[in-house]
């Protein structure tokens, strides 16, 4: 018997950030930087940094229970949550059993998935096919990462990079022709080794040759990867609009990756959308990974810029490499 599919999108939308900020300034004394070298490349003029005490389950956990609470459903009505991450608490068990836990969503299945800074758009396309299916009703999708923990603050090409936080979305049934219109998710991993983490897997357990080494820190090609997102960036979203029979005309808010603001630009003037739609925050928190999108969005729709029947676009693209977009109908 064949189920049908019923629409899905987005009830409420959270966020959080740890407390302490680091600026450009703060930078110029820890490497051979500066705030207009940083500014002028990158667009990023702060960041925050977690705690010593901080894990990724925390600020994944505080994410989720404002996006529970704009949402108005109880962490007892979850019946699965999908955490986004490349920096796992441990190992195992996931980082999505331990949100689990904090938030008391006891009814809920977890697992997490990596698919880098894309890593929020899998889980909202997971959490979409999930509930359309009719086997679950109510998914948290997270994207969490504290990327400060695994940057190596000698390497000025990559520690101005980088922040920590984390974004939620609860993702339910909505009203026909709103949630999810057409998503694109892909990935080449022969590019893989142009943002990576060398060391502390099953391919190179940690050892002390690793450590001394310094190949627990993030490595990334930085004008390959550049190159990769500018072209990915316009063709996913080009993809995922043509899926659902729309153009860039029909946007009107755009949610991209904030990892670079001349990347932001490129693809913006690529698929012709003026800036006023275009939501950035990169100055004040940097390439967030797995968090970035979801922190953008939530900011944009606390601040009453997005509205029932709007088109937005989310789109990013990370580690893997991987390219991920969604066009969603705002509202339920």
């Amino acid at each position: 018997m064949t189920r049908q599919l019923r629409a899905a999108g987005i009830w409420g939308t959270g966020m959080a950030v740890p407390e302490r900020v680091l600026t450009n300034a703060d930078l110029e004394k820890m490497v051979d930087t500066s705030d207009e070298w940083i500014t002028t490349r990158t667009g990023i003029k702060e960041r925050r940094i977690a705690a010593d005490s901080q894990a990724t389950s925390d600020l994944a956990a505080a994410a989720g229970r404002r996006a529970l609470e704009a949402a108005s459903v109880d962490a007892e009505e979850i019946d699965l949550v999908i955490v986004a991450t490349v920096t796992p608490d441990v190992s195992f068990p996931a980082t999505a059993c331990l949100v689990q836990m904090q938030l008391e969503a006891t009814n809920a299945a977890t697992f997490d998935l990596s698919a880098g800074c894309s890593g929020f758009v899998y889980a909202l396309d997971m959490a979409v096919r999930a509930v359309e299916s009719g086997a679950y009703h109510r998914v948290l999708a997270i994207g969490a990462d504290i990327l400060s923990k695994i940057t190596d603050w000698t390497d000025r090409s990559t520690c101005v990079l980088f922040g920590d936080g984390a974004g939620a979305a609860v993702i339910g049934p909505v009203s026909e022709n709103r949630g999810l219109l057409g998503a694109d998710l892909g990935a080449t991993g022969a590019q893989g080794h142009l943002l990576t983490l060398p060391a502390g897997g099953s391919r190179k357990p940690v050892s002390e040759e690793t450590v001394k080494a310094r190949e627990h820190f993030i490595v990334m090609q930085g004008n390959e990867v550049f190159k990769f997102a500018v072209r990915i960036m316009g063709e996913t979203a080009q993809n995922s609009l043509n899926k659902c029979g729309l153009s860039p005309d029909d946007i009107d808010v755009f949610v991209p990756h904030q990892a670079n603001i001349r990347i932001i630009e490129a693809a913006r003037k690529r698929l012709a959308i003026p800036k006023e739609k275009v939501f950035v925050n990169v100055q004040r928190y940097g390439n967030t990974s797995a968090a970035s999108i979801p922190i953008a969005l939530d900011e944009v729709v606390r601040s009453g810029k997005v509205k029932d029947d709007d088109i937005v676009a989310l789109v990013g693209f990370g580690a893997g490499l991987t390219w991920a977009s969604a066009i969603l109908r705002w509202g339920r």
